[in-house]
């Protein structure tokens, strides 16, 4: 069955990144809201740090794939992409942004948005909408090293280390 795997603030790394591959079935979809590159502030002390080899990868990446930049991200690094967008996902329109700028609204046939920033994961419902933030695998901020799975039926929010959903939905 095809998911959609969610994540945001990968910030570069490389490992990370690996991993997130590593998540992908072959009917899967990914989406990143924001930060996977963090070129706009550069961790030029780890060598885990390669947005470059992250680029180039997903120049011949096999799943569909939806990304905005985050604050970290320089949009002269990787061009082409938005800072906000919507597409549709198993009936869903889905709005995908980074969330650190406040969000003046929701495109009204929004049912689902996903947004990043805070490296803190959750899921919650706010008049119809659901909002998720799949937290961060890279750099959590709550010590959990999470990311977000979509499927026919629910959203489940899953930390990496134990395979749990720490918090689900169902759709």
């Amino acid at each position: 069955m095809a998911r959609l795997i969610v994540t945001a603030d990968v910030h570069g790394s490389y490992s990370t990144w690996s991993t997130i591959k590593n998540l992908m079935e072959p009917d899967d979809t990914l989406a990143v809201a924001g930060d996977l590159f963090s070129t706009g502030y550069p961790f030029y002390g780890s060598p885990d740090f390669q947005p470059d080899v992250i680029k180039k990868e997903l120049a011949h990446f096999d799943h569909p794939f939806y990304y905005v930049y985050g604050n970290c991200d320089k949009a002269s690094f990787s061009p082409g992409y938005m800072e906000s967008i919507l597409f549709d996902y198993m009936g869903y329109s889905i709005y995908l942004h980074h969330g650190h700028r406040p969000l003046k609204g929701v495109p009204f046939n929004s049912g689902i948005v996903i947004q990043g920033h805070t490296h803190v994961s959750g899921i919650k419902t706010l008049d119809g909408i659901i909002f998720l933030n799949p937290g961060s695998l890279a750099a959590p901020r709550d010590g959990l090293y999470t990311y977000a799975v979509m499927d026919g039926s629910e959203i489940a929010i899953v930390n990496i280390k134990t395979g749990e959903t720490t918090v689900s939905l169902m759709l």
